[in-house]
This record gives structure tokens, C-alpha cells and sequence, in this order.
């Protein structure tokens, strides 16, 4: 696929996500407006202007919710499996940076004593920003265990 048709594709799956989102957002009767982008090959949309943190929930997971159920309603209307991005007044960005924080200083753990550290259970977006930023930081991690439970070993190099 080239280029351009790959960001085509992926705007067009960021407008139907956002078409979806809007008609959710007026039927609950909820503000906010939606950008759309194209971020790392994926259509990223993001809900800003509101007041809106119930839609994040406890550690994400109402965000969560509605990214897949965004996903589902996409996939519907294309008939390709989406891997869209949803955020909620910055939810994600600000987990991001706490997640790449959290690799460092455990990136200097495991350089320091040659030990390796497993770290807690998280969610696949959280563990694909700890193993970028750990691969980053020239160590290995792997993922381990089963959902909910599936956690990230950070390895010596």
C-alpha cells in the first residue's frame, strides 16, 4: 500500500471513528469536540472541550471501553479491523509520559544491579510504551503472564 493511500485510509477511519463518537457524545448529551489525526500509522482521535473525565474512568478503563467499541463501529462500516487511538482531555499523553518516567528509572534499576524487574499489570497500550521506551534505552523486555494479569519483565542488556 503506498503512503498516500495508507494515510487516506487512515483518515478516513479517523472520520468515521468521529462520526460515531459525535452521535454518541450528542445522544448522552455530553460536550466536546474531536480531533482527528494520523499519529505512527493509526488514526488518532482525541475528544477536548468538555468536562469529560467520567468518560475516562478509574485508570483508563471507560476510555478504554469506548476506543473499542469506536474500533467495532469502524470496522462495521469498512469492513477492516481499525487500531485507532482514542484519548479523553489529554488522558493518554499524560499516561505516556508517566509510563516513558516509570521505563527510565527502571531502565537504571536493571543497568545498576543486572537484575531484572518485573513491573505490575497493565494494558497493551501501556506495555507497547514501556517496550519502545525500554528498547530505546538499548535493554530487553518481554511481556508475561495472561490478561488482566500480563505484565513486563524489564531485562539486562
Amino acid at each position: 500500500m503506498s503512503e498516500k493511500s495508507l494515510i487516506a485510509r487512515l483518515e478516513e477511519e479517523g472520520d468515521r471513528g468521529a462520526d460515531y463518537l459525535e452521535a454518541l457524545l450528542d445522544i448522552a448529551d455530553l460536550p466536546g469536540d474531536i480531533d482527528i489525526d494520523v499519529e505512527n500509522d493509526r488514526a488518532a482521535l482525541a475528544i477536548v472541550g468538555g468536562e469529560l473525565t467520567h468518560l475516562i474512568g478509574r485508570e483508563g478503563e471507560v476510555l478504554e471501553a469506548l476506543q473499542e467499541l469506536t474500533r467495532m463501529a469502524v470496522q462495521r462500516e469498512t469492513g477492516e479491523r481499525s487500531r485507532l487511538m482514542l484519548d479523553i482531555e489529554g488522558f493518554r499523553t499524560k499516561k505516556r509520559d508517566e509510563l516513558k518516567a516509570l521505563a527510565e528509572s527502571t531502565a537504571e534499576e536493571v543497568k545498576n544491579s543486572g537484575v531484572a524487574v518485573a513491573l505490575k499489570a497493565m494494558n497493551a497500550f501501556e506495555r507497547k510504551v514501556i517496550h519502545d521506551a525500554i528498547g530505546e534505552l538499548g535493554l530487553r523486555s518481554e511481556s508475561e503472564g495472561e490478561e488482566p494479569d500480563r505484565h513486563i519483565v524489564v531485562l539486562p542488556a
